[in-house]
């Protein structure tokens, strides 16, 4: 299994994309701007979205990419998320007034979209590669995701401050490789971070000081401008933790 980062910035601008995680080449985690790095043959093999919330930096890319590619498949895309969040794309995207609605285009029949709720703790199984909803703490219903494969496990937390619950959910993954997780603020940002429902870095010091496994941890969601401050309060914070800032263009493999 092949992980391309397409984008995974908590912002914009200077070359700066967001949120878009590439599955070998075929699903797509989150769809932000990074989306648009990829040629138009690239956008047409994506068979599979899966979202993690409704925020618009990590589902703006959707609807460009079915206008896009929707009538050069033979097959509908597939968005997988949360009941919340597909109800969210139907209410207010894919709505008729801010953008048609490709699960009636070109038919009902045989639409470019195509929706498939996951509920926490399911999993979606394509091939060797197994997706898991896991739950996450953010101020719109969210997950992050499991992505399985016979010689182990990547997780993404998607947008969350402090949570039990998915900590708890990482300590019973017993083949956790590599964990990608967001700290959007740093420490003197900590009041925007909690009401907006974001990790600083104390925050996820205190969350990763409950992790019963040691994988590598990769920070996303940086905020413009921020970076190199957050990565230094959280390099302090977790002397012990082998950590570095997720890039964009990098790859991460699991294999045998």
């Amino acid at each position: 299994m092949k992980l391309t980062v397409l984008g995974c910035s908590g912002g914009i601008g200077s070359g700066r994309h967001t949120t878009c995680l590439m599955v070998d080449d075929d699903v797509l985690i989150d769809v932000g701007t990074g989306v648009t790095t990829l040629d138009f043959d690239a956008l047409r093999r994506i068979d599979h979205v899966f979202l993690t919330h409704a925020h618009l930096d990590h589902i703006l890319g959707l609807p460009l990419l079915l206008d896009s590619v929707g009538e050069q498949r033979a097959s509908p895309v597939i968005v997988h998320a949360l009941p919340e969040v597909l109800a969210v794309l139907e209410k207010h995207l894919f709505n008729w007034q801010l953008w048609p609605d490709f699960r009636e285009i070109p038919s009902p029949d045989a639409p470019w979209l195509r929706f498939e709720a996951l509920q926490y703790g399911q999993a979606c199984e394509l091939g060797a590669r197994r997706f898991e909803s896991l739950p996450v703490n953010h101020v719109v219903p969210a997950c992050g995701y499991r992505v399985a494969v016979p010689a182990g496990s990547l997780v993404f937390s998607g947008d969350t401050t402090r949570s039990e619950a998915f900590v708890a959910a990482l300590n019973a993954i017993p083949d956790l490789r590599h964990l990608i997780i967001e700290t959007s603020f740093e420490n003197a940002l900590a009041d925007v971070a909690r009401a907006s429902r974001h990790h600083w870095p104390e925050s996820l010091a205190a969350d990763l000081a409950g992790l019963a496994c040691a994988p590598e941890i990769w920070i996303t969601h940086l905020k413009p401008g921020n970076e190199t401050a957050i990565m230094d309060e959280l390099r302090a914070a977790l002397p012990q933790s082998r950590l570095a800032a997720l890039a964009q263009g990098q790859v991460l493999e699991i294999s045998a």
